[in-house]
């Protein structure tokens, strides 16, 4: 497989502001460090397990933006939604139910779904894009 296309630090920033204009919440980061450690798990993830699937590599940014918590607010929110950037990005759509998004990434952020569980639920969900 060719290196996936990935989500860039300025994506996910809009992502982020465009989340809280749409459903509230207190701007800022929290933790500079905590952004670019979870945008790098993926990459490097990549680079030293270069056989990681898609949905493994998606998780990976997920998982560590929804744990790590970096904004101020809606790292939940960002999190499911790079995720789903990035395998678009990769030529995947995702589909699930509104509920079962809310409950699996409240999952993750308490800490109740590991990022091998995340890529799994991905992997159930994912569709090539037509």
């Amino acid at each position: 497989m060719r290196e996936p296309v990935w989500v860039d630090r300025l994506v996910v920033d809009a992502v982020h502001l465009d989340q809280l204009r749409e459903h509230g919440g207190s701007q800022g980061l929290r933790d500079e460090n905590a952004l670019e450690s979870a945008l790098a798990r993926a990459r490097n993830k990549w680079a030293y397990e270069p056989t990681s699937d898609l949905a493994l590599l998606a998780a990976s940014d997920g998982y560590g933006l929804a744990t790590s918590h970096p904004y101020q607010d809606g790292n939940k929110r960002v999190a499911f939604l790079v995720m789903v950037i990035f395998l678009g990005l990769n030529g995947w759509d995702f589909v699930a139910p509104e509920v079962e998004v809310v409950s699996t990434m409240l999952a993750v952020a308490a800490g109740r779904c590991a990022e091998a569980e995340l890529a799994e639920w991905l992997r159930k969900h994912i569709v090539p894009l037509s």
